[in-house]
């Protein structure tokens, strides 16, 4: 995956991360099977999930900081 994060809105990055969940599920269902090939994957992927919850969470609080700046003002 490794795309650029930080353009996307909230509801882009919400189905990226629907997609590497379910990639990693199935990364992790082939290991267990003896069915995977190349293994470096599954940490590709779990990196993947950590990036797009870490652009969550920034788009989260560079809101509430508007919200706090918005509130201030009035």
């Amino acid at each position: 995956m490794s795309v650029a994060l930080q353009g996307l809105s909230h509801e882009e990055l919400t189905e990226k991360l629907a997609e590497a969940k379910e990639e990693l599920f199935n990364l992790r269902f082939q290991l267990a099977t003896n069915q995977l090939d190349n293994t470096a994957r599954l940490k590709a992927v779990k990196k993947d999930v950590a990036r797009i919850r870490t652009a969550m969470r920034e788009q989260e609080i560079e809101a509430w900081r508007a919200l706090q700046a918005a509130e201030g003002e009035a």
